[in-house]
């Protein structure tokens, strides 16, 4: 592995050195700006009402001072959290199959439909949702539009990205170990399971925090299939709201503590995600030292 402060001293080298630091402080310096202007946005309310409110208050109702978040983020929580739980193994399992069964064409045919399917916008995932995913779970239980639906939903987008991150993952995994693997008479399924998936899990689970964050910031697909009813989910077949869904639907003409309150629903988004990767860092870092 390469170590920058034993890179050869060339000017050029010197140059990449800094514009890649560059660009890392940038990246560290807008998600530190991005979140002090949610907190700036969000602090009017939490100065007026406390930050309680957000938890105990009935429901969620701005125009009569109720602010209660609890649904919107359970309802995101679930419907990011079980769509990975169905989209990540679907997505290692392809990388398996493009990597180590099946045959060079037919791979390089699958990779780029998986890419295709990749590049589709979320909006046309939910209208697809809306217009095909509804009418079938409504067939099965009211109203259709569900929880369940936006799952569904949302791990058909995350499972593209998952199985090329998977792929790629796999794809870079040293052939010597490979052929040490089928030296000792190792079986192909055996060699997976034994030698190659703990070798990949570090990276593996890396990919799999991008996937949570991704389903967690989703807005346009959830918002046209979940039904967008601010309760607590009771089975996957209730409708709900995302705390995406009600920022875009509520902040074009939200005002005064309604607005504030918008916002430390994205506040709260921000430290979701900041929490998940630093524990996908902190596993990582004991997978690594195990």
């Amino acid at each position: 592995m390469f170590d920058s402060n034993t890179l050869n001293p060339h000017r050029s080298d010197k140059f990449l050195l800094i514009t890649l630091r560059g660009f890392s402080a940038l990246a560290g310096i807008t998600t530190v700006l991005i979140l002090l202007f949610l907190i700036a946005e969000s602090f009017p309310v939490f100065q007026k009402f406390g930050l309680l409110v957000f938890f105990i208050d009935s429901s969620w109702y701005p125009r009569e001072q109720l602010f209660n978040l609890v649904p919107m983020m359970t309802a995101s929580l679930l419907a990011a959290t079980c769509a990975v739980l169905l989209a990540a193994p679907l997505g290692i399992f392809s990388g398996v199959f493009c990597n180590y069964y099946a045959p060079p064409k037919l791979a390089w045919i699958y990779r780029r439909l998986i890419e295709l399917i990749a590049g589709v916008p979320s909006v046309v995932y939910g209208f697809w949702g809306l217009v095909v995913l509804v009418p079938l779970i409504l067939n099965i239980r009211p109203p259709g539009a569900s929880l369940l639906a936006g799952i569904l939903v949302l791990a058909l987008m995350i499972f593209p990205t998952m199985a090329l991150a998977s792929d790629s993952i796999f794809h870079s995994f040293p052939k010597e170990q490979l052929n040490g693997a089928s030296a000792l008479g190792f079986s192909r399924w055996r060699t997976i399971f034994s030698l190659i998936l703990p070798s990949v899990k570090r990276n593996l689970l890396a990919a799999l925090s991008l996937q949570i964050g991704r389903a967690l910031g989703e807005t346009m697909a959830v918002l046209m299939v979940c039904g967008n009813v601010v309760q607590l989910p009771k089975s996957f077949f209730d409708p709900v709201r995302t705390l995406t869904a009600n920022m875009a639907l509520e902040m074009s003409y939200a005002t005064g503590s309604h607005r504030s309150a918008l916002f430390v629903s994205g506040l709260i988004l921000v430290l979701l995600i900041i929490f998940l990767v630093l524990s996908a860092e902190f596993l990582q870092r004991r997978i690594q030292n195990d």
